[in-house]
């Protein structure tokens, strides 16, 4: 930043440490926003910008650093903190009340009284002002719920605006807009900062970010990875500071021949992306690695390939039969399994057993007239905790006492006693320890030696580098490209993933 610049500092955050537990999030991050910027700030997932967003506006408080407004130190220990000086950040799930009309969502918590009532005469007049401010056609008296989403994050900025916020935090603002909508909002950033307010934009679409970012800064891995001015904003340039770790680590494969197509998606329209038809196929002990950014609609391919969502169109073919997914059970019984992205809702019956959990999937394969088989179920648990070195005391050990990586692994050995002919996984070691990944990414490749078709989904790419024989990758719904392993790596990935398909 120029001297000129830094004259002209709004924000000043200095050696920013965050740590979780197992996760060191944020470790010595700086940044800094001058006056009437457009700072853009990018990295893969689990980069540590949600947490340096959240920091900033009250969410958390920093384990060590310093922050500085204006030139002066404060410590900002909530979102009121926050809101007092000028700070306000805009999720990308809007907060507001939808029952409610948009004068008082601009408002709420700081009506305007009178005679000790809420003054809604008031709230109309100035709402008004604000809603001018941000191009927004409408009256403060429209419930909210009649307008639409680029509309609804409209009145998110006015009623930021009416608290006099200098600086906003946009987190994937465009997520669910149209381009129309998109075109607008960019408008309204240009002229909030001709009147001096500071935005932090976080965006994975590298795209938007050329076109309106002052400046870029870029996270890796919880650290400052490099900053971009105006004129050295590329595409190229932010994905390759995106990218470039050392990811040399434990990972264990074993070449061998894949057999025959086990998984063909052919034409499939997944809900929410009927625009986009999605072909690919998996072959018998091939590992296929799903990549992509947030959003980039990988899990929700993943249900309707289990039967939890149906497809708008399209067709699903297992071992070369139609397969109608109409349920998880019609999946189970064409041989799919999936280990869902999140084991303590979609994954596991925290308050059960070891042996309850592991036996869950497979209890009307081993039913006996009607009753559970109780030595199926104690042979599968027995069988599970071995194959898996599930560490626990014992097979009826509720679940929920075991640590992340076991109950990983509970969920894993729970599909593995179905003997299923396509495993899917969505973030297979997402929470683990790095012992526990070792372990699940052998299981992995045992599997693929026996002929079990694997797609798994992961936001972490030394996985896709690694475990995959091929990878796609998906931008926006769609599959942008597939990369053979002799084409994968870190760039090639994060071009698809940010849009740039001329990049396979």
């Amino acid at each position: 930043m120029s001297q000129d610049e830094s004259k002209r500092l709004l924000i000043d955050l200095r050696c920013l440490s965050k740590r979780f537990p197992g996760v060191q999030a944020l470790l010595n991050v700086d940044l800094q926003v001058a006056r009437g910027e457009v700072l853009a700030v990018i990295g893969e997932n689990g980069a540590g910008k949600s947490t340096l967003m959240k920091i900033l506006a009250g969410v958390q408080m920093p384990d060590e650093g310093q922050i500085l407004i204006d030139g002066s130190p404060v410590r900002i220990a909530n979102v009121r903190q926050a809101t007092e000086l000028g700070i306000a950040l805009i999720h990308q799930e809007l907060n507001l009340s939808d029952n409610l009309d948009v004068g008082a969502n601009i408002y709420l918590g700081r009506e305007p009284l009178k005679a000790g009532l809420i003054d809604r005469r008031r709230i109309a007049a100035q709402a008004e002002q604000y809603l001018d401010m941000v191009g927004l056609d409408c009256s403060p008296r429209t419930i909210v719920s009649h307008l639409s989403i680029g509309q609804q994050q409209m009145v998110e900025i006015a009623k930021a605006l009416s608290a006099d916020a200098r600086i906003l935090i946009m987190d994937e603002p465009t997520s669910s807009l149209s381009s129309r909508e998109t075109d607008r909002l960019f408008e309204v950033i240009g002229q909030l900062r001709d009147r001096g307010v500071s935005i932090v934009y976080i965006s994975h679409r590298l795209g938007e970010v050329r076109e309106i970012a002052d400046r870029v800064s870029v996270l890796r891995d919880g650290e400052n990875a490099g900053e971009l001015a105006k004129s050295e904003i590329t595409h190229d340039n932010m994905v390759r500071l995106m990218v470039g770790r050392d990811i040399s680590q434990f990972y264990v494969r074993t070449p061998h021949e894949v057999g025959k197509t086990v998984l063909r998606v052919e034409g499939l329209r997944v809900p929410g992306r009927a625009e986009h038809a999605i072909d690919f196929s998996v072959r018998a002990g091939e590992i296929v690695g799903m990549a992509g950014l947030v959003g980039a609609g990988r899990t929700e391919l993943l249900q309707v390939l289990f039967g939890v969502d149906r497809a708008e169109r399209g067709t699903i073919r297992i071992d070369g039969k139609l397969a109608k997914l109409s349920s998880p059970l019609d999946a189970i019984r064409c041989g799919v399994s999936l280990v869902p992205e999140d084991r303590k809702q979609a994954g596991l019956i925290m308050e059960m057993s070891v042996r309850e959990n592991l036996s869950l999937a497979s209890l009307r394969r081993d039913q006996r007239g009607g009753l559970l088989n109780r030595t199926a179920e104690q042979n599968i648990a027995r069988d599970m905790i071995q194959r898996l070195a599930i560490r626990t005391p014992g097979a009826e050990q509720t679940v929920q006492y075991l640590s992340g990586g076991n109950q990983q692994k509970v969920v894993l050995g729970k599909w593995l006693a179905m003997r299923p002919r396509v495993l899917l996984m969505d973030e297979p070691t997402r929470g683990v320890d790095v012992g526990a990944k070792q372990e699940i990414y052998r299981m992995m490749e045992r599997l693929a030696s026996k002929g079990v078709a694997i797609l798994f989904v992961s936001s972490e790419m030394e996985e896709i580098l690694n475990m995959s024989d091929r990878a796609l990758v998906m931008h926006e719904g769609r599959i942008a490209g597939e990369l053979s392993r002799d084409q994968l790596s870190e760039e090639s990935i994060m071009q698809l993933a940010t849009g740039n398909i001329l990049a396979a």
